[in-house]
């Protein structure tokens, strides 16, 4: 640590032998800062400048995104791995991989003809090539190979092509059919969901050869959807039998009544608070008030450690499948029931084995001391969330039903979470306010409607508990200078903020630059029952990035926490249990094994796993109710606006969480600009303005299952509810003359050679504001409402992505059980 920086030779001396250490990772300065100790404004305002001189002599260098690297560590004519990501338009980015010379840099473009034949998810090695003459910012290069497949089968459907049989697939990386040999050989039938395995991928040149392996069954038949999800994303089966029996032998050396070096804490008082269907519990918690008026919380933890040793095929199968899996109609676990629901499922009455973190708080709720110890406990009592909820609002009527000493205990658990809440708050920690909502199902698996999960004190206590002991353990980590998997959640971009703040002040909020948290705060806090609210909410959460598994210290942006990762759920996070292992070891007086290296690269394969999970999950929920959606055409519903683009709005159903698309086509009849820094779309007509967030009522279109696309059409209401009812009675009577008519699910076959319309096209830009003209006269109609898969010239973001103009994160509840903790 540099005790004196205004020392210029001693804080040269000190960042080179820093940035020259074989463990030095690139990061940007402030990370650079919190390492040597420069904490005030004036040290770290003269670390950057020590920085700029040592670059301008040669002795380090500055990588995109103002990373400092060490001299000589150029990476322009050397070869980068990581993971590609196709658009539907042909071209794509590559990540590269954590501990590579670019980690941690922006996205690396590759053209369509540079990509050979890469798919989502591949890994790949690339050759940078700024020099060629490009319109793309950032930097660009080729792919030299496949360093391995992500997946080689897809899912797809059947076409009716008896010459040429071709199977159409999901993935719409793909644009093209690809053709299939031999399709009788499966007895598959036109229409039918498929299994595919690539002979020869398909490139820029080549639509590529397959062959079927698996007839999934008829489209639409119950079960079908989550067949074809679990295939499309190779999601986990059942456990093999080597596994299940290494489970069986943990179960029968399970001794709950020996200590060993644990703590005994059977006589503390805890309990535990779940969703009403759940069925492990891998948290609980104590609280007593000591005699100085501080608190004393203990949150306890199921010990999987115990039960899965390390290299096991427990802990390789656990490893593979990182993360267990939340889908509408069932749950793939990432470790066998022997152990999620019973050995590590801390029942009440049952003695367990846990990782118990203990954190001593102020009275005001500050920690001043935590410390992790290997315990066993005994769960009191099992709370669910509805309980705790009636409970604090009628604690003597409780005091009847209950033991008096488990009432008093959720009485403090909510006074110190409150407490904990309200500093959280004050020190710029965001909170999002977007509803989530559950699909609701019938025996079969179909969607018959959905509902809101309201997240109430409740949910809210666990949440700070939860917050509180990962950031304990993550600090703890942190002081003993370890690598460790960190939950980081990078900064927004300036670009991003700049947008977020200009859009804002034109909804009307008084702000400074939502750089500043606490700008992003105030706003979040006045938007909370204006018109806007919605907007506002979802503006922010499309200006953060995501959140991800990396040994980085970047901190976690939306917590204002340097110091994060994930401890509290390693029943269904491999990450936790990576953490609860590094403790072990830390109480037995070992030093944990800290490879960078190794804890990059599995941040990027749990990373993956997770995203691949919310996928599959989303994916599946829409597949569900567009079933449902199919029965109701006609139908008019409330939705909100949830991406503005120059062909046309996004919007999500209020009642239902699935998005559709309106073409222009599907507006009232106007000349339309589109404001994209606003997120507007606007004509001259008095009620034709389209904002982010924006409520409309909607009436539903069309469904294509095949493409996983529902096209609404406004229905002119934008008004009071009593407009918006009468309006959706009149549609109801026509929709169900329609499917009086036609044989039911007629309207979502997808089938007939429907083509795609076209938007307009832009025609010049109207301002600096990024303002086009859409002129809508020139526009053919269309069958489908979708827009061209040639993008209108006047969409163009800047990071030469693809614009969905639909949020990446912060999707709503489906089938996971709302816990109220962090994720």
């Amino acid at each position: 640590m540099v005790d004196e920086p205004h020392n210029d030779a001693a804080l040269e001396e000190e960042i080179l032998r820093h940035v020259n250490s074989q463990t030095y990772q690139p990061v940007k300065s402030r990370v650079i800062a919190k390492k040597l100790g420069l904490e005030s404004a004036e040290q770290r305002k003269q670390l950057r400048l020590t920085l700029r001189r040592l670059s301008r002599a040669g002795k380090l260098e500055f990588a995109p995104n103002h990373i400092v690297r060490s001299a000589g560590s150029k990476t322009e004519d050397r070869s980068i791995v990581g993971k590609f990501s196709r658009t539907s338009r042909g071209f794509g980015f590559v990540k590269p991989s954590e501990g590579e010379p670019m980690a941690g840099q922006p996205d690396i473009f590759i053209a369509q003809e540079d990509s050979k034949d890469a798919t989502n998810g591949d890994s790949v090695r690339v050759r940078l090539n700024n020099r060629r003459k490009s319109t793309q910012k950032g930097p660009r290069g080729r792919i030299l190979e496949i360093v391995e497949r992500s997946k080689h089968r897809f899912v797809g459907t059947l076409l009716d092509q008896l010459r040429f049989p071709s199977v159409r697939l999901d993935d719409k990386q793909f644009t093209h059919p690809v053709s299939v040999e031999d399709s009788g050989a499966k007895s598959a039938q036109p229409g039918d969901k498929v299994v595919i395995e690539f002979v020869r991928f398909p490139t820029t040149y080549d639509d590529g050869v397959a062959v079927i392996v698996e007839v999934l069954g008829a489209r639409g038949a119950p079960g079908v959807d989550t067949l074809t999800i679990i295939h499309e994303f190779e999601l986990p089966g059942e456990f093999p039998e080597q596994v299940l029996d290494d489970a069986r032998e943990q179960a029968e050396k399970f001794e709950p009544e020996s200590l060993g070096d644990r703590i005994d804490l059977r006589e503390h008082t805890t309990v535990t608070i779940d969703p009403v269907d759940a069925r492990d519990f891998d948290d609980a918690i104590s609280l007593t008030e000591l005699e100085n008026g501080h608190w004393k919380l203990g949150v306890h933890i199921a010990d999987v450690a115990h039960f899965v040793p390390i290299g096991s095929p427990l802990d390789q199968e656990a490893r593979d499948r990182a993360t267990s899996i939340y889908l509408p109609d069932r749950v793939i676990p990432m470790l066998p029931e022997i152990i999620s629901n019973h050995l590590s499922s801390l029942q009440p009455q049952q003695p367990r084995y846990a990782k118990t973190v203990w954190i001593e708080f102020t009275e005001t709720g500050v920690p001043v001391h935590s410390e992790v110890q290997r315990s066993v406990i005994l769960s009191d009592h099992r709370f669910c969330y509805e309980d705790v909820d009636e409970l604090l609002a009628d604690a003597e009527t409780w005091r009847a039903k209950i033991d008096p000493p488990l009432v008093d205990l959720v009485l403090r658990m909510h006074r110190l979470a409150m407490l904990l809440r309200q500093r959280r708050g004050k020190n710029g920690a965001l909170e999002l306010h977007l509803p989530e909502t559950k699909i609701d199902l019938d025996k079969e698996g179909q969607a018959v409607g959905a509902h809101q999960v309201e997240q109430t004190e409740s949910h809210q206590v666990i949440e700070e508990f939860m917050l509180a002991a990962n950031e304990a353990v993550a600090l703890q980590l942190a002081d003993k200078e370890l690598y460790f998997l960190r939950r980081i959640h990078e900064s927004p971009t300036p670009n991003r903020l700049s947008e977020l703040t200009q859009f804002a002040r034109e909804l009307g909020f008084t702000c400074e630059n939502l750089a500043n948290r606490f700008e992003t705060q105030k706003v979040l806090q006045e938007s909370v029952g204006h018109p806007a609210e919605r907007a506002i909410n979802l503006a922010v959460l499309r200006s953060m990035q995501k959140a991800v598994y990396s040994p980085r210290q970047e901190g976690h942006y939306a917590l204002n926490s340097d110091n994060y990762c994930h401890f509290t759920s390693p029943i269904r996070r491999y990450p936790d249990l990576v953490i609860h292992r590094m403790f072990d070891d830390l109480l037995r007086g070992k030093r944990p094994r800290s490879n960078f290296g190794q804890l990059a690269t599995m941040g990027d394969h749990c990373s993956d796993r997770e995203r691949r999970a919310e996928k599959a999950e989303r994916e599946l929920v829409k597949l569900k109710l567009l079933g449902l959606l199919a029965q109701q055409i006609g139908t008019v519903m409330q939705a909100v606006i949830t991406g503005v683009e120059d062909f046309g709005l996004f919007a999500q159903c209020v009642d239902l969480p699935i998005d559709g698309f309106l073409a222009l086509d599907a507006l009232p009849r106007d000349r339309y600009y589109f404001d994209a820094s606003a997120h507007l779309l606007w004509g001259h007509g008095e009620q034709n303005q389209f904002r982010l967030g924006d409520a409309i009522a909607v009436e539903v279109a069309r469904v294509d299952f095949d493409r996983r696309e529902l096209t609404l059409k406004l229905t002119g209401v934008r008004g009071t509810a009593l407009n918006f009812q009468t309006a959706k009675t009149d549609s109801e009577e026509r929709a169900r003359e329609q499917r009086t008519r036609r044989p039911r699910g007629d309207a979502a076959a997808g089938e007939g050679g429907h083509r795609k319309g076209k938007p307009g096209r832009s025609q010049k830009n109207e301002s600096q504001k990024s303002r086009t003209r859409v002129s809508k006269s020139s526009r053919g109609k269309s069958s489908t409402g979708r827009p061209s898969t040639a993008k209108p010239s006047t969409a163009r973001p800047s990071t030469g992505k693809p614009s969905t103009g639909k949020p990446s994160t912060g999707k709503p509840s489906t089938g996971r059980p709302s816990t109220g903790r962090p994720s």
